[in-house]
């Protein structure tokens, strides 16, 4: 039987080799223009859509000018908002706003608008603004479930760092359920963190999942510099679904009282007093009507303290904060078990919460 011919194959082989580079080489090159992966894609197609619902926030100070009697608008602070509603309703961090004469806020066309505060919540850093004469044109963003979110999820986090107007920054989740200080000092839990970039002027701007939903509200960053450094914070969406729509009602948020004046926590870690000491109980609520007693002036005019609150249905009262997070996740009308300390004594009582006045 004949060997194979070497020859044939080595030919065979070349005309294969040749015949593939032309085949490659008639293949045209990708077009950058019309080339996206997966992730650009999605990025470039949530940032098209929400971008118009973000605005950038202008805070004010009246100033008296040293040299004239002559009354001035300084510029103090800029920021990001959103679009909460179509009637002209923006919410924003309360930190952009705080101290303002003059709000103005620019929207998506670079209209200018000046804006009224509806209501504010130092303690959750959440501000709702109204701006005048709103355009028919507004964009609203889609509500998320920050309750979904998990640590690796993309986010998206859209503002105008430094003036910068709407710049799209994108991350993942870092971490959950962090805690950071509000402006009124209150401790804000159940944070977002996240390494998208979020710079000064951000504030107040969306953070956003992968489907283009409200996940967040950016509203800090943790950096020696002042600049980004990988850690920056955000509102959970689930916690601006409560507060927004009393802010919108009644201009701050509204929780159920006993009926006590509380002592500071800056009082409480002066005279190192374990527990919350009760500083006046009002006659006719609830706390008045189940025996509480605040502090009073003993004989030689030293203050002695009443009851102390120690626990809320079973949950330690350190401070203020923990006196507080209970009752924001209460009702007028539940009922509530304290324990306090009054001198050597335990006491527990029974409570009805009510309203606000």
């Amino acid at each position: 039987m004949a060997r194979p011919d070497k020859d044939l194959y080595r030919a065979i082989a070349t005309t294969l080799l040749l015949a593939l580079i032309s085949c490659g080489s008639a293949v045209a090159a990708p077009d950058y223009l019309s080339f996206a992966t997966n992730d650009e894609a999605n990025s470039t197609e949530i940032f098209s859509k929400a971008s118009p619902s973000v605005v950038f926030v202008t805070n004010k100070a009246l100033r008296r000018n040293f040299f004239s009697p002559n009354v001035q608008e300084i510029p103090q602070g800029a920021g990001t908002g959103f679009v909460w509603d179509k009637s002209g309703l923006i919410v924003t961090n309360f930190h952009v706003i705080a101290g303002a004469h003059k709000l103005t806020v620019t929207l998506h066309d670079r209209s200018e608008h000046d804006a009224e505060v509806i209501g504010l919540a130092p303690e959750k850093d959440l501000a709702v603004l109204r701006i005048e004469d709103p355009p028919d044109h507004l964009v609203t963003l889609p509500l998320g479930d920050s309750s979904e979110l998990a640590v690796g999820r993309k986010v998206l986090a859209i503002g105008n760092p430094f003036g910068l107007d709407t710049t799209l920054t994108t991350g993942i989740v870092s971490a959950l359920g962090r805690e950071i200080q509000a402006p009124d000092n209150r401790r804000i839990r159940g944070v977002i963190q996240t390494d998208a970039a979020i710079n000064p002027g951000n504030s107040g701007g969306p953070l956003l999942n992968s489907l283009g939903q409200l996940v967040g509200v950016n509203t800090a960053i943790y950096s020696p510099s002042g600049a980004s450094a990988g850690i920056g914070f955000a509102i959970p969406v689930n916690t601006v679904k409560e507060v927004v729509p009393q802010l919108i009602s009644y201009g701050r948020i509204l929780r159920p009282i006993i009926g006590v004046e509380l002592a500071s926590d800056s009082w409480v870690r002066r005279y190192r007093i374990e527990g919350l000491p009760v500083v006046q109980v009002y006659p006719g609520l609830p706390a008045h009507k189940a025996g509480m007693t605040g502090a009073y002036r003993g004989s030689r005019g030293e203050v002695v303290l009443g009851d102390v609150i120690t626990g809320i249905d079973g949950k330690p009262v350190r401070g203020n904060d923990d006196y507080l997070d209970v009752l924001e996740n209460k009702q007028p009308g539940d009922t509530i078990r304290i324990t306090t300390r009054r001198g050597q004594q335990e006491k527990t009582f029974k409570l009805e919460l009510i309203e606000s006045q």
